[in-house]
Protein backbone atom coordinates (compact mmCIF):
# COMPACT_ATOMS: atom_id res chain seq x y z
CA UNK A 1 0.00 0.00 0.00
CA UNK A 2 2.50 2.28 0.86
CA UNK A 3 4.76 1.73 -2.06
CA UNK A 4 1.64 2.04 -4.26
CA UNK A 5 0.83 5.60 -2.55
CA UNK A 6 4.12 6.62 -3.25
CA UNK A 7 4.24 6.00 -6.99
CA UNK A 8 0.49 7.61 -6.75
CA UNK A 9 2.45 10.82 -5.52
CA UNK A 10 5.54 10.57 -7.75
CA UNK A 11 2.85 10.15 -10.73
CA UNK A 12 1.09 13.33 -9.87
CA UNK A 13 3.88 15.54 -9.02
CA UNK A 14 5.14 14.38 -12.32
CA UNK A 15 1.55 15.43 -14.14
CA UNK A 16 2.07 18.45 -12.45
CA UNK A 17 5.25 18.93 -13.78
CA UNK A 18 4.65 18.04 -17.20
CA UNK A 19 1.34 19.94 -17.52
CA UNK A 20 2.83 23.47 -16.37
CA UNK A 21 5.28 23.20 -18.88
CA UNK A 22 4.52 24.07 -21.98
CA UNK A 23 7.57 22.52 -23.96
CA UNK A 24 6.79 19.16 -22.60
CA UNK A 25 3.48 18.68 -23.53
CA UNK A 26 3.56 18.79 -27.45
CA UNK A 27 7.20 16.65 -27.00
CA UNK A 28 4.53 13.92 -25.01
CA UNK A 29 2.11 14.90 -28.18
CA UNK A 30 4.63 14.15 -31.04
CA UNK A 31 5.90 11.11 -29.26
CA UNK A 32 2.77 10.10 -28.93
CA UNK A 33 2.17 10.69 -33.04
CA UNK A 34 5.67 9.37 -33.69
CA UNK A 35 6.96 5.96 -34.56
CA UNK A 36 8.65 6.03 -31.36
CA UNK A 37 4.59 4.60 -29.99
CA UNK A 38 6.56 1.16 -30.64
CA UNK A 39 8.59 1.87 -28.13
CA UNK A 40 5.36 3.02 -25.95
CA UNK A 41 3.62 0.04 -26.31
CA UNK A 42 6.37 -2.11 -24.14
CA UNK A 43 6.57 0.68 -21.65
CA UNK A 44 3.47 -1.10 -20.09
CA UNK A 45 4.61 0.68 -15.96
CA UNK A 46 4.34 3.42 -15.43
CA UNK A 47 8.17 3.04 -13.70
CA UNK A 48 9.40 3.52 -17.32
CA UNK A 49 7.64 6.99 -17.80
CA UNK A 50 9.04 7.61 -14.21
CA UNK A 51 12.77 6.92 -15.78
CA UNK A 52 12.38 8.82 -18.76
CA UNK A 53 11.82 11.99 -16.76
CA UNK A 54 14.56 11.18 -14.44
CA UNK A 55 16.84 10.57 -17.26
CA UNK A 56 15.66 13.92 -18.80
CA UNK A 57 16.01 15.60 -15.47
CA UNK A 58 19.44 13.93 -14.58
CA UNK A 59 20.85 14.92 -18.01
CA UNK A 60 19.51 18.34 -18.43
CA UNK A 61 21.84 18.62 -14.77
CA UNK A 62 24.61 17.33 -16.44
CA UNK A 63 24.72 19.80 -19.38
CA UNK A 64 25.14 22.24 -16.87
CA UNK A 65 27.41 21.21 -14.31
CA UNK A 66 29.92 19.73 -16.56
CA UNK A 67 31.91 19.56 -19.62
CA UNK A 68 29.44 18.83 -22.91
CA UNK A 69 30.00 15.24 -24.30
CA UNK A 70 31.22 16.92 -27.72
CA UNK A 71 33.97 18.64 -26.16
CA UNK A 72 35.10 15.49 -24.32
CA UNK A 73 35.16 13.32 -27.54
CA UNK A 74 37.75 15.89 -29.42
CA UNK A 75 40.18 16.32 -26.08
CA UNK A 76 40.25 12.48 -26.48
CA UNK A 77 40.83 12.68 -30.19
CA UNK A 78 43.47 15.41 -29.51
CA UNK A 79 44.80 13.22 -27.31
CA UNK A 80 45.04 10.17 -28.89
CA UNK A 81 46.82 11.82 -31.97
CA UNK A 82 49.01 13.52 -30.45
CA UNK A 83 50.00 10.32 -28.81
CA UNK A 84 50.37 8.96 -32.14
CA UNK A 85 52.79 11.57 -33.15
CA UNK A 86 55.06 11.36 -30.36
CA UNK A 87 56.05 7.97 -30.98
CA UNK A 88 56.13 8.76 -35.10
CA UNK A 89 58.37 11.04 -34.29
CA UNK A 90 60.82 8.98 -31.89
CA UNK A 91 60.83 6.61 -34.75
CA UNK A 92 61.84 8.88 -37.31
CA UNK A 93 64.97 9.77 -35.73
CA UNK A 94 66.21 6.24 -36.23
CA UNK A 95 64.56 5.14 -39.61
CA UNK A 96 62.66 8.13 -41.57
CA UNK A 97 59.59 7.05 -42.72
CA UNK A 98 56.34 8.71 -41.47
CA UNK A 99 57.56 12.21 -42.72
CA UNK A 100 54.08 12.03 -44.40
CA UNK A 101 51.97 10.39 -41.57
CA UNK A 102 53.21 13.10 -39.46
CA UNK A 103 52.37 15.67 -41.39
CA UNK A 104 49.45 14.72 -41.76
CA UNK A 105 48.67 14.61 -37.73
CA UNK A 106 49.63 18.40 -37.49
CA UNK A 107 47.42 19.32 -39.86
CA UNK A 108 44.50 17.29 -38.15
CA UNK A 109 46.29 18.89 -34.43
CA UNK A 110 45.76 22.23 -35.52
CA UNK A 111 42.01 21.72 -37.31
CA UNK A 112 41.23 19.56 -33.62
CA UNK A 113 42.73 23.07 -31.80
CA UNK A 114 40.46 25.00 -33.80
CA UNK A 115 37.09 23.05 -33.51
CA UNK A 116 37.76 22.75 -29.84
CA UNK A 117 38.24 26.11 -29.01
CA UNK A 118 34.97 27.13 -31.42
CA UNK A 119 33.28 24.65 -28.69
CA UNK A 120 34.36 25.95 -25.54
CA UNK A 121 33.44 29.40 -26.49
CA UNK A 122 29.91 27.93 -27.65
CA UNK A 123 29.74 25.58 -24.47
CA UNK A 124 30.33 28.99 -22.49
CA UNK A 125 28.02 31.00 -24.26
CA UNK A 126 25.12 28.69 -23.57
CA UNK A 127 26.20 28.35 -20.24
CA UNK A 128 26.04 32.13 -19.21
CA UNK A 129 22.36 32.20 -20.81
CA UNK A 130 21.68 29.05 -18.35
CA UNK A 131 22.77 30.99 -15.37
CA UNK A 132 21.21 34.25 -16.36
CA UNK A 133 17.58 32.81 -16.83
CA UNK A 134 18.09 30.63 -13.31
CA UNK A 135 19.04 33.91 -11.69
CA UNK A 136 16.28 35.86 -13.36
CA UNK A 137 13.90 32.99 -12.50
CA UNK A 138 14.96 32.95 -8.20
CA UNK A 139 14.20 36.85 -8.45
CA UNK A 140 11.06 36.62 -9.91
CA UNK A 141 8.04 34.67 -8.92
CA UNK A 142 6.91 34.23 -12.61
CA UNK A 143 8.91 32.16 -14.55
CA UNK A 144 7.19 33.36 -18.11
CA UNK A 145 8.32 37.03 -17.52
CA UNK A 146 9.27 38.65 -20.79
CA UNK A 147 12.89 39.28 -19.87
CA UNK A 148 12.96 35.04 -19.25
CA UNK A 149 11.40 34.18 -22.58
CA UNK A 150 13.58 37.07 -24.50
CA UNK A 151 16.92 35.20 -23.08
CA UNK A 152 15.53 32.08 -23.97
CA UNK A 153 14.81 32.50 -27.78
CA UNK A 154 18.36 34.06 -27.33
CA UNK A 155 19.70 30.61 -26.19
CA UNK A 156 17.57 28.77 -28.97
CA UNK A 157 19.48 31.04 -31.84
CA UNK A 158 22.63 30.13 -30.11
CA UNK A 159 21.79 26.58 -29.97
CA UNK A 160 20.89 25.86 -33.52
CA UNK A 161 20.21 22.12 -34.02
CA UNK A 162 22.73 20.83 -31.41
CA UNK A 163 23.01 22.35 -27.78
CA UNK A 164 25.58 21.67 -26.07
CA UNK A 165 23.82 23.36 -22.79
CA UNK A 166 19.87 22.47 -22.21
CA UNK A 167 18.27 25.16 -19.66
CA UNK A 168 14.96 22.80 -18.71
CA UNK A 169 13.34 19.43 -19.80
CA UNK A 170 12.32 20.08 -23.32
CA UNK A 171 11.25 18.22 -26.23
CA UNK A 172 14.21 18.07 -27.80
CA UNK A 173 15.94 16.28 -24.89
CA UNK A 174 12.73 13.83 -24.86
CA UNK A 175 13.47 12.78 -27.93
CA UNK A 176 17.28 12.53 -27.64
CA UNK A 177 16.57 10.55 -24.92
CA UNK A 178 13.71 7.95 -26.42
CA UNK A 179 15.87 7.82 -29.71
CA UNK A 180 19.17 7.20 -27.72
CA UNK A 181 16.97 3.90 -26.03
CA UNK A 182 15.40 2.81 -29.06
CA UNK A 183 17.80 3.55 -31.74
CA UNK A 184 14.91 5.43 -33.95
CA UNK A 185 15.67 9.02 -34.73
CA UNK A 186 12.84 11.51 -33.98
CA UNK A 187 12.66 15.40 -33.55
CA UNK A 188 14.71 18.13 -35.34
CA UNK A 189 15.40 14.91 -37.92
CA UNK A 190 11.81 15.22 -39.68
CA UNK A 191 12.81 17.88 -41.34
CA UNK A 192 16.36 16.70 -42.67
CA UNK A 193 14.75 13.05 -43.65
CA UNK A 194 12.34 15.23 -45.57
CA UNK A 195 15.11 17.18 -47.74
CA UNK A 196 16.99 13.88 -48.14
CA UNK A 197 13.89 12.08 -49.96
CA UNK A 198 13.46 14.78 -52.39
CA UNK A 199 16.94 14.01 -53.48
CA UNK A 200 16.81 10.21 -52.87
CA UNK A 201 17.21 9.37 -56.92
CA UNK A 202 20.04 11.42 -57.29
CA UNK A 203 21.65 9.46 -54.38
CA UNK A 204 20.57 5.67 -55.72
CA UNK A 205 22.17 7.07 -59.01
CA UNK A 206 25.16 7.09 -57.75
CA UNK A 207 25.44 3.62 -56.51
CA UNK A 208 22.97 1.99 -58.89
CA UNK A 209 24.02 3.01 -62.88
CA UNK A 210 21.60 2.74 -65.80
CA UNK A 211 18.63 1.91 -64.31
CA UNK A 212 17.44 5.44 -64.49
CA UNK A 213 13.22 4.72 -64.90
CA UNK A 214 13.20 1.72 -62.02
CA UNK A 215 14.73 3.91 -59.68
CA UNK A 216 12.58 7.01 -60.64
CA UNK A 217 9.39 4.48 -60.09
CA UNK A 218 10.66 3.47 -56.39
CA UNK A 219 11.16 7.04 -55.83
CA UNK A 220 8.27 8.12 -57.40
CA UNK A 221 6.16 5.25 -54.26
CA UNK A 222 8.09 6.58 -51.51
CA UNK A 223 7.86 9.84 -51.75
CA UNK A 224 3.84 8.97 -52.35
CA UNK A 225 4.47 7.08 -49.13
CA UNK A 226 5.99 9.48 -46.99
CA UNK A 227 3.50 12.03 -47.63
CA UNK A 228 1.00 10.12 -46.26
CA UNK A 229 -1.03 9.33 -49.55
CA UNK A 230 -1.46 5.77 -49.32
CA UNK A 231 -2.75 3.87 -46.24
CA UNK A 232 -0.61 4.25 -43.57
CA UNK A 233 -1.13 1.11 -42.51
CA UNK A 234 0.50 -0.62 -45.40
CA UNK A 235 4.15 -1.08 -45.76
CA UNK A 236 6.08 2.04 -47.21
CA UNK A 237 6.12 0.59 -50.71
CA UNK A 238 5.93 -2.98 -52.12
CA UNK A 239 7.90 -3.43 -55.40
CA UNK A 240 8.54 -6.24 -57.78
CA UNK A 241 12.25 -5.76 -59.48
CA UNK A 242 12.14 -8.13 -62.25
CA UNK A 243 15.59 -8.33 -64.60
CA UNK A 244 18.53 -10.95 -65.58
CA UNK A 245 21.20 -11.49 -63.34
CA UNK A 246 23.49 -9.14 -61.95
CA UNK A 247 21.96 -5.48 -63.56
CA UNK A 248 21.54 -3.57 -59.70
CA UNK A 249 18.30 -5.75 -58.49
CA UNK A 250 20.21 -6.14 -54.93
CA UNK A 251 22.34 -3.64 -54.99
CA UNK A 252 19.37 -1.45 -54.98
CA UNK A 253 17.96 -2.82 -51.95
CA UNK A 254 21.40 -2.10 -49.90
CA UNK A 255 21.19 2.13 -51.55
CA UNK A 256 17.49 1.90 -50.09
CA UNK A 257 18.88 0.38 -46.74
CA UNK A 258 21.56 3.40 -46.63
CA UNK A 259 19.93 6.09 -47.70
CA UNK A 260 16.40 5.48 -45.63
CA UNK A 261 17.21 3.94 -42.92
CA UNK A 262 21.04 4.46 -42.11
CA UNK A 263 23.04 1.29 -43.30
CA UNK A 264 22.95 -1.91 -44.73
CA UNK A 265 22.54 -3.33 -41.37
CA UNK A 266 19.03 -2.45 -41.78
CA UNK A 267 18.18 -4.97 -44.90
CA UNK A 268 16.49 -7.75 -44.14
CA UNK A 269 16.86 -10.58 -46.98
CA UNK A 270 15.01 -13.69 -46.98
CA UNK A 271 16.28 -15.91 -50.11
CA UNK A 272 13.13 -17.26 -51.20
CA UNK A 273 14.66 -20.76 -52.68
CA UNK A 274 14.65 -22.44 -49.24
CA UNK A 275 10.82 -22.32 -49.23
CA UNK A 276 9.99 -24.30 -52.39
CA UNK A 277 7.30 -26.20 -50.29
CA UNK A 278 3.92 -25.56 -48.49
CA UNK A 279 5.17 -26.57 -45.06
CA UNK A 280 7.91 -23.73 -45.01
CA UNK A 281 5.42 -21.20 -44.52
CA UNK A 282 5.68 -21.85 -40.31
CA UNK A 283 9.53 -21.24 -40.48
CA UNK A 284 8.47 -17.67 -41.97
CA UNK A 285 6.24 -16.83 -39.48
CA UNK A 286 6.73 -19.00 -36.76
CA UNK A 287 5.63 -22.95 -35.62
CA UNK A 288 1.96 -22.67 -33.96
CA UNK A 289 1.78 -23.94 -30.11
CA UNK A 290 2.17 -28.09 -29.96
CA UNK A 291 4.71 -28.20 -33.32
CA UNK A 292 8.61 -28.30 -32.90
CA UNK A 293 10.11 -24.74 -33.21
CA UNK A 294 7.46 -23.09 -31.18
CA UNK A 295 8.41 -19.60 -29.51
CA UNK A 296 11.87 -19.10 -31.27
CA UNK A 297 9.93 -17.08 -33.23
CA UNK A 298 9.92 -16.85 -37.61
CA UNK A 299 12.67 -16.31 -39.85
CA UNK A 300 10.55 -12.85 -41.29
CA UNK A 301 8.55 -12.11 -38.35
CA UNK A 302 11.04 -12.19 -35.73
CA UNK A 303 13.27 -10.09 -38.13
CA UNK A 304 11.03 -7.04 -38.91
CA UNK A 305 9.73 -7.35 -34.92
CA UNK A 306 13.51 -6.64 -34.17
CA UNK A 307 14.09 -4.23 -36.87
CA UNK A 308 11.18 -2.59 -37.44
CA UNK A 309 12.55 0.22 -39.67
CA UNK A 310 14.33 -1.83 -42.66
CA UNK A 311 13.66 -3.06 -46.46
CA UNK A 312 12.95 -6.25 -46.53
CA UNK A 313 14.49 -7.87 -49.57
CA UNK A 314 12.58 -11.06 -50.83
CA UNK A 315 15.14 -12.58 -52.97
CA UNK A 316 14.35 -15.00 -56.50
CA UNK A 317 10.61 -14.67 -55.16
CA UNK A 318 9.81 -17.00 -58.38
CA UNK A 319 11.26 -20.00 -56.60
CA UNK A 320 8.87 -20.24 -53.65
CA UNK A 321 5.33 -21.91 -52.91
CA UNK A 322 2.48 -20.64 -54.47
CA UNK A 323 1.46 -21.36 -50.36
CA UNK A 324 4.34 -19.19 -49.19
CA UNK A 325 3.60 -16.27 -51.81
CA UNK A 326 0.34 -16.38 -50.78
CA UNK A 327 1.46 -15.74 -47.17
CA UNK A 328 2.29 -11.76 -48.07
CA UNK A 329 -0.67 -10.85 -49.41
CA UNK A 330 -1.67 -9.91 -45.59
CA UNK A 331 1.23 -8.11 -45.35
CA UNK A 332 0.79 -6.31 -49.01
CA UNK A 333 -2.79 -5.70 -47.90
CA UNK A 334 -2.98 -5.02 -44.31
CA UNK A 335 1.15 -3.92 -43.68
CA UNK A 336 1.08 -6.77 -40.42
CA UNK A 337 1.37 -10.39 -39.88
CA UNK A 338 0.82 -12.76 -36.73
CA UNK A 339 3.67 -14.80 -35.96
CA UNK A 340 3.26 -18.13 -34.55
CA UNK A 341 2.62 -17.08 -31.33
CA UNK A 342 -0.06 -14.74 -32.22
CA UNK A 343 1.87 -11.25 -31.53
CA UNK A 344 0.73 -8.90 -34.73
CA UNK A 345 4.56 -7.93 -36.21
CA UNK A 346 3.75 -4.58 -37.77
CA UNK A 347 5.22 -4.40 -41.16
CA UNK A 348 4.37 -0.46 -42.16
CA UNK A 349 7.58 1.32 -41.83
CA UNK A 350 9.10 -1.20 -43.73
CA UNK A 351 10.14 -0.93 -47.65
CA UNK A 352 9.38 -4.30 -49.31
CA UNK A 353 11.53 -6.14 -52.53
CA UNK A 354 10.57 -8.62 -54.49
CA UNK A 355 13.34 -9.81 -57.01
CA UNK A 356 13.06 -12.35 -59.73
CA UNK A 357 14.61 -13.69 -62.88
CA UNK A 358 11.17 -14.64 -64.47
CA UNK A 359 11.32 -12.93 -68.25
CA UNK A 360 15.11 -12.71 -68.56
CA UNK A 361 14.66 -13.97 -71.90
CA UNK A 362 11.70 -11.53 -73.15
CA UNK A 363 14.01 -8.98 -71.94
CA UNK A 364 17.43 -10.29 -73.52
CA UNK A 365 15.38 -10.68 -77.13
CA UNK A 366 13.98 -6.97 -76.80
CA UNK A 367 17.40 -5.68 -76.08
CA UNK A 368 20.03 -8.05 -77.91
CA UNK A 369 22.17 -7.23 -80.66
CA UNK A 370 20.13 -3.70 -80.76
CA UNK A 371 21.75 -0.12 -80.13
CA UNK A 372 20.82 1.16 -77.10
CA UNK A 373 19.09 3.99 -78.70
CA UNK A 374 16.96 1.20 -80.20
CA UNK A 375 16.01 -0.33 -77.01
CA UNK A 376 12.20 -0.07 -75.88
CA UNK A 377 11.28 2.50 -73.09
CA UNK A 378 9.94 0.62 -69.67
CA UNK A 379 6.16 0.73 -70.54
CA UNK A 380 6.73 -1.43 -73.42
CA UNK A 381 9.21 -3.57 -71.98
CA UNK A 382 7.06 -4.17 -69.42
CA UNK A 383 4.19 -5.24 -72.05
CA UNK A 384 6.26 -8.26 -73.50
CA UNK A 385 7.34 -8.91 -69.65
CA UNK A 386 3.42 -9.66 -68.86
CA UNK A 387 2.90 -12.72 -70.30
CA UNK A 388 6.07 -14.52 -68.91
CA UNK A 389 4.91 -12.66 -65.19
CA UNK A 390 1.20 -14.12 -65.58
CA UNK A 391 2.56 -17.96 -66.08
CA UNK A 392 4.69 -17.77 -63.22
CA UNK A 393 2.11 -15.59 -60.51
CA UNK A 394 -1.30 -15.43 -59.83
CA UNK A 395 -2.74 -11.75 -60.75
CA UNK A 396 -3.80 -11.42 -57.27
CA UNK A 397 -0.28 -11.15 -56.46
CA UNK A 398 1.34 -9.30 -59.53
CA UNK A 399 -1.96 -6.94 -58.65
CA UNK A 400 -0.48 -5.90 -54.77
CA UNK A 401 3.42 -5.35 -56.40
CA UNK A 402 4.43 -2.37 -58.66
CA UNK A 403 6.23 -3.54 -61.22
CA UNK A 404 9.78 -2.34 -62.14
CA UNK A 405 11.55 -3.91 -64.96
CA UNK A 406 15.42 -3.93 -65.17
CA UNK A 407 17.06 -3.57 -68.42
CA UNK A 408 20.55 -5.14 -68.98
CA UNK A 409 23.56 -3.35 -68.66
CA UNK A 410 25.31 -2.58 -72.47
CA UNK A 411 29.05 -2.45 -72.76
CA UNK A 412 29.90 1.35 -72.22
CA UNK A 413 27.46 1.06 -68.88
CA UNK A 414 29.70 -2.26 -67.41
CA UNK A 415 33.03 0.03 -68.35
CA UNK A 416 31.35 2.80 -65.95
CA UNK A 417 30.71 0.01 -63.37
CA UNK A 418 34.32 -1.15 -63.62
CA UNK A 419 35.59 1.73 -63.16
CA UNK A 420 33.61 2.64 -60.28
CA UNK A 421 34.48 -0.34 -58.26
CA UNK A 422 38.23 0.46 -59.29
CA UNK A 423 37.88 3.83 -57.85
CA UNK A 424 36.45 2.36 -54.74
CA UNK A 425 39.51 0.25 -54.51
CA UNK A 426 41.87 3.06 -55.16
CA UNK A 427 40.52 5.57 -52.74
CA UNK A 428 40.84 2.45 -49.91
CA UNK A 429 44.59 1.82 -51.01
CA UNK A 430 45.21 5.79 -50.50
CA UNK A 431 43.34 6.25 -47.30
CA UNK A 432 45.02 2.81 -45.61
CA UNK A 433 48.46 3.79 -46.92
CA UNK A 434 48.51 7.20 -48.70
CA UNK A 435 49.62 5.62 -52.45
CA UNK A 436 48.48 6.88 -55.25
CA UNK A 437 47.11 3.93 -57.80
CA UNK A 438 46.92 4.51 -61.40
CA UNK A 439 45.70 2.26 -64.13
CA UNK A 440 45.56 2.80 -67.97
CA UNK A 441 42.73 2.17 -70.25
CA UNK A 442 44.05 -1.05 -71.58
CA UNK A 443 43.45 -2.60 -68.19
CA UNK A 444 39.38 -1.06 -68.50
CA UNK A 445 39.23 -2.95 -71.94
CA UNK A 446 40.51 -6.18 -70.54
CA UNK A 447 38.44 -6.57 -67.89
CA UNK A 448 35.31 -5.55 -69.76
CA UNK A 449 36.27 -7.94 -72.07
CA UNK A 450 36.39 -10.56 -68.99
CA UNK A 451 33.16 -9.96 -67.75
CA UNK A 452 31.61 -10.35 -70.97
CA UNK A 453 32.25 -13.92 -71.16
CA UNK A 454 29.89 -15.06 -68.76
CA UNK A 455 26.45 -13.39 -68.84
CA UNK A 456 26.11 -12.77 -65.01
CA UNK A 457 26.08 -8.52 -65.73
CA UNK A 458 28.12 -6.36 -63.25
CA UNK A 459 28.55 -9.30 -60.66
CA UNK A 460 31.33 -10.88 -62.96
CA UNK A 461 32.95 -7.61 -62.41
CA UNK A 462 33.48 -8.19 -58.41
CA UNK A 463 34.42 -11.86 -59.12
CA UNK A 464 37.30 -10.89 -61.23
CA UNK A 465 38.41 -7.75 -59.49
CA UNK A 466 38.89 -9.99 -56.54
CA UNK A 467 40.56 -12.86 -58.59
CA UNK A 468 42.95 -11.02 -60.24
CA UNK A 469 43.82 -7.09 -58.97
CA UNK A 470 43.02 -7.50 -55.24
CA UNK A 471 45.60 -10.64 -54.81
CA UNK A 472 48.20 -9.17 -56.31
CA UNK A 473 48.22 -5.91 -55.61
CA UNK A 474 47.95 -7.87 -51.90
CA UNK A 475 50.91 -8.88 -52.38
CA UNK A 476 52.93 -6.38 -53.78
CA UNK A 477 51.81 -4.27 -50.26
CA UNK A 478 52.72 -6.54 -48.09
CA UNK A 479 56.05 -7.17 -50.05
CA UNK A 480 56.62 -3.43 -49.48
CA UNK A 481 55.66 -3.98 -45.88
CA UNK A 482 58.04 -5.83 -45.51
CA UNK A 483 61.04 -4.09 -46.91
CA UNK A 484 58.98 -1.23 -45.04
CA UNK A 485 59.11 1.05 -48.16
CA UNK A 486 55.48 1.45 -48.90
CA UNK A 487 55.24 2.96 -52.40
CA UNK A 488 53.91 6.42 -53.44
CA UNK A 489 52.45 5.22 -56.58
CA UNK A 490 51.32 1.88 -57.86
CA UNK A 491 51.18 1.56 -61.67
CA UNK A 492 48.57 -1.34 -62.93
CA UNK A 493 48.94 -1.78 -66.77
CA UNK A 494 48.24 -4.31 -68.79
CA UNK A 495 51.43 -6.47 -71.00
CA UNK A 496 50.51 -9.37 -73.24
CA UNK A 497 47.16 -10.10 -71.74
CA UNK A 498 48.15 -10.06 -68.35
CA UNK A 499 47.72 -7.54 -65.35
CA UNK A 500 50.91 -6.11 -64.68
CA UNK A 501 51.93 -3.77 -61.62
CA UNK A 502 55.15 -1.13 -61.17
CA UNK A 503 55.54 0.42 -57.97
CA UNK A 504 57.35 4.17 -58.47
CA UNK A 505 58.44 3.74 -61.91
CA UNK A 506 60.74 5.61 -62.33
CA UNK A 507 60.89 7.95 -65.61
CA UNK A 508 63.11 7.69 -68.64
CA UNK A 509 66.36 9.91 -68.20
CA UNK A 510 66.95 12.68 -71.01
CA UNK A 511 69.79 11.16 -72.18
CA UNK A 512 67.49 8.01 -73.48
CA UNK A 513 64.68 10.18 -74.82
CA UNK A 514 67.20 12.41 -76.59
CA UNK A 515 68.69 8.99 -77.88
CA UNK A 516 65.56 7.93 -78.74
CA UNK A 517 63.83 10.86 -80.74
CA UNK A 518 67.14 11.09 -82.79
CA UNK A 519 66.84 7.33 -83.90
CA UNK A 520 63.53 7.97 -85.22
CA UNK A 521 64.66 11.25 -87.22
CA UNK A 522 67.38 8.99 -88.50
Amino acid sequence: MEINASISAIRLSIEEVIFSDTTIVPAITSFANSPIKLFARTCSSSLRAIRLLDTAAARVALTQNAQPVKLDQLQAQRYNLNLEQQILQQEQQHQPQHSERIQQLEQQLSELDVEIAATTQQWQKELALVQQIQALQAQTESAESEKIQSLRRELQCQQGQQPLVFERVNQQIIHEIISDWTGIPVGNMVNDEIQHILTLDQKLAQRVMGQDHALEQLVQGIKTSKAKLEDPNKPQGVFFLVGPSGVGKTETALALAQELYGGEQHLITINMSEYQEAHTVSSLKGAPPGYVGYGQGGVLTEAVRRNPYSVVLLDEIEKAHSDVQELFYQVFDKGSLEDGEGRVIDFKNTTILLTSNTGSSAIMQACLNQPVTAWPNAEELLTQLKPSLYKQFKPAFLGRTRIVPYFPLHDDLLLQIIEHKLQKITTRLNQQYGCQVQYSDQVLELLLDRCTEVDSGARNADNILNSTILPALATEILLALAEQKLPQVIVIDVEDNDIVYQLDPQPKSKKRQQKKSKATEA
